[in-house]
């Protein structure tokens, strides 16, 4: 499969120039294939394994121990028994899922005491990469400048088929063909997929999510942000469904975690799965994200958060109900805050600018960059409506109200009432009622309709009059302006607020009952908005975003051309990334330090009792009290979290941190608020990347969990590099076969 928008540095540019490298040492989300390039640098600045120990094809290596955790976390191999590690809130939908008010996993943890009590979680996957190899000679060879887009897309995608097809040839992994710097080059991705994944270990809120919202994205930080999971496969150690007969997996490699602590100023280096950054983008991007992307979505997510956190608050089980809902908002919202903070107290667009000066000057008399810069501002300008139109339907009807959407859904059942044959609509309706049934669990109307009340205000304020939902004209035709009216007649007269009503017409099915949900008014929303989409929006917005690819793609040739003394890498794309840099704090304000470490002192100096944010497990306060921290202790504190200069971005959660003889020391899980920008603009002098520290994890699942079990399963190294008391003394690599 190709993916359009995907980005990468072409190999020979990312050769030439990476030892052309600034100050700027500590930037760049590096490819793991290319890691001998800078291999140097990483020794100088304290790496002490080889590049192939972390990225071997033919040999057990770190890469084998770091995997995509779902659709957009890392996860981290820690024993020889496919266990791993990745964040809480990445993990935090498995756990509210196997969560009720009898086994609230989310408030009071989680422990399985034994692998017969792990905990299996439909749907979730974890996926490792086995081999990534550039193939842009192969299909570059066949595009030319000639070729419009769809053209070039279409050939590429048939070419990286042939080259898909050949990879695949005798194994049964997967691979996709990836276009990297707006398809300057071509990276062919090979993966295996797990699907059987069990939920081991949790901590509870007041350790997994202590501080909440209010400590997100914020330094110091003291939040346990980790959950413990295990990969199973089938007998023969091969990726299956989950199965009463799997067994736990055993990895071609394990990670060696660090007893002696992260230090101060050592080499760290973080090895995750980024998500998306936004590197080459001019000084016209950089304004409409300002300017209009990042203001609607906040006061977007801002109205909902608002309506959400009361709820949770008032009701043990709407938290249940919306806690990942919430976590999932709140994280953007106040990520979006700090980036627009960041963004202008960098001066971003203002630099962005004068590189763009420069670029001019430097490109004269080379035709193939006249022009670029007044074709990127042009096709900016003609996006930016579709762009905002995008942005609202996202935020309204996929990060919003859960009424629309769902409504929507039952558009083929619906739609089709007098075309589909009778067996075509008795399979709907089952797939129908099963997905109801799911969605009804964690649905609560009134919180609903209060989002809905709330948001809808704006989305009428923001919305243009050529790209607005048809079904919203009713807010002004039936009901005055009222917007609070409309919502109180969409949800007090729709079926799909109402299981028994829902099921009824479901058991019932009948042409009349489909014609009867065509009525209803939530349905006629979610319809309306999804068609004005699919019909107006994006067609547009992605055909601007075809051209504007294009352009970019010049672009950044063009910079990376013309700027050879400046660091360039590749824009994360969700693929797997090498960071590096050292353990270590910041000034990231006239007279404010930032200190590299946490401790559980701050914990208990932030307690507030029953404080959805900031209470404690009583637990949790008696082990400090009794100092009772095992071998955990650095020392004598109970360290938490610290920081390090390791250029990170969403998808990074989860991640392991390493110190320079590849052990783990830390959880990658957040960067601090001055650093929110850094996925457009990374200032190594200020940006810093957070990670609860690997032996705080040990001591939550061992001294609080009862979990030693778990802990005797890794390998713990000692500061003389010999395993100390708890490991299990197996090697921790396994050489298997690559080819299965």
């Amino acid at each position: 499969m190709l993916h359009s928008r995907s980005t990468l540095v072409p190999i020979f540019t990312v050769l030439t120039f990476l030892t052309a490298q600034t100050a700027s040492a500590h930037e760049g989300m590096w490819v793991p294939t290319l890691l001998k390039a800078i291999e140097g640098d990483m020794r100088t600045e304290g790496l002490q394994i080889s590049a192939e120990d972390i990225y071997s094809i033919n040999n057990g290596s770190l890469k084998d121990a770091v995997a995509l955790f779902g659709s957009g976390c890392t996860a981290d191999v820690v024993s020889t028994q496919g266990l791993i590690l990745t964040n809480h809130h990445c993990g935090r939908s498995s756990i509210q899922n196997n969560s009720t008010l009898e086994h609230n996993y989310l408030r009071d943890g989680f422990m399985a005491a034994t692998l017969a009590d792990e905990l299996p979680n439909a749907g979730l996957s974890v996926t490792f990469m086995v081999r990534i190899e550039d193939v842009s000679q192969r299909i570059n060879a066949l595009l030319n400048s000639g070729m419009g887009e769809e053209e070039r897309y279409a050939v590429a995608k048939r070419e990286g088929a042939a080259i898909i097809a050949e990879a695949l040839e005798g194994n049964k992994f997967d691979a996709v063909v990836r276009p990297f710097n707006y398809g300057n080059s071509w990276f062919l991705i090979v993966s295996e997929t797990f699907r059987d994944i069990r939920l081991v270990a949790a901590p509870p809120e007041g350790i997994g999510e202590f501080g909440g919202n209010a400590d997100n994205w914020m330094w110091p930080r003291q939040t346990g942000d980790f959950s413990v999971f295990r990969i199973y496969a089938s007998p023969e150690n091969l990726p299956a469904e989950y199965a009463a007969e799997n067994k736990p997996f055993t990895p071609r490699r394990s990670i060696a975690i660090d007893m002696g602590g992260a230090q101060a100023g050592e080499f760290a280096m973080i090895y995750g799965f980024p998500g998306t950054t936004q590197y080459y983008i001019p000084s016209y991007g950089v304004e409409q994200v300002m300017s209009m992307s990042d203001p609607l979505r906040i006061a977007m997510r801002g109205a909902s958060l608002n309506v959400i956190t009361a709820a949770m608050n008032a009701d043990a089980a709407t938290k249940i109900q919306y806690y990942s809902k919430r976590g999932s908002i709140a994280n953007g919202w106040k990520k979006w805050q700090g980036e627009l903070q960041g963004l202008t107290a960098l001066g971003t667009v203002a630099k962005k600018q004068a590189e763009e000066a420069e670029f001019l000057r430097r490109a004269t008399g080379m035709p193939e960059y006249a022009g670029i810069l007044p074709r990127l501002e042009k096709l900016y300008a003609e996006q930016a409506p579709y762009a905002q139109a995008r942005d609202l339907f996202s935020e309204f009807i996929y990060n919003g109200a859960y009424l629309p959407r769902f409504a929507a859904g039952f558009s083929k059942l619906i739609e089709g009432r007098d075309t589909i044959s009778k067996a075509v609509a008795e399979a709907e309706v089952k797939r129908l009622r099963a997905s109801a049934s799911a969605f009804f669990k964690n649905y609560n109307a009134t919180v609903d309709h209060d989002v809905f009340a709330a948001q809808l205000p704006l989305v009428l304020e923001y919305q243009s009059s050529l790209l607005a939902t048809p079904a919203l004209q009713a807010v002004q035709t039936k009901f005055n302006g009222n917007a609070q009216r409309y919502a109180d007649d969409l949800f007090a007269r729709s079926v799909f607020t109402d299981s028994l009503k829902l099921f009824r017409l479901l058991d019932h099915y009948s042409k009349k009952s489909a014609k009867k949900m065509a009525q209803d008014p939530a349905y006629q929303l979610g319809n309306s908005a999804s068609t004005t989409y699919t019909d107006k929006i994006r067609p547009r917005y992605n055909a601007i975003s075809d051209s504007l690819d294009a352009a970019l793609r010049t672009w950044s040739k063009g910079l990376i051309t013309l700027f050879p003394e400046k660091t360039w890498w590749p824009d994360a794309n969700l693929t797997l990334r090498v960071s590096y840099g050292k353990v270590e704090g910041t000034f990231p304000q006239d007279g404010l330090a930032y200190l590299p470490f946490t401790t559980l002192d701050g914990v208990m100096a932030k307690y507030v009792p029953n404080d959805p944010e900031f209470n404690v497990p009583q637990k949790l306060i008696d082990l400090y009290n009794a100092k009772d921290y095992g071998p955990y202790a650095t020392d004598g504190e109970m360290r938490t979290c610290f920081l390090s200069s390791l250029h990170t971005t969403g998808g990074n959660s989860g991640s392991p941190v390493f110190n320079g003889k590849g052990e783990l020391i830390g959880i990658n899980f957040d960067r601090t608020w001055e650093s929110t920008m850094s996925d457009i603009q990374f200032d190594p002098a200020i940006c810093r990347n957070i990670s609860v520290d690997i032996k705080y994890v040990l001591f939550v699942i061992d001294k609080f969990l009862g979990g030693k079990r778990l802990v005797d399963e890794m390998e713990l190294v000692g500061m003389d590099g010999e395993k100390v008391d708890g490991a299990d003394g197996a090697p921790h690599v396994i050489e298997l076969p690559l080819h299965r």
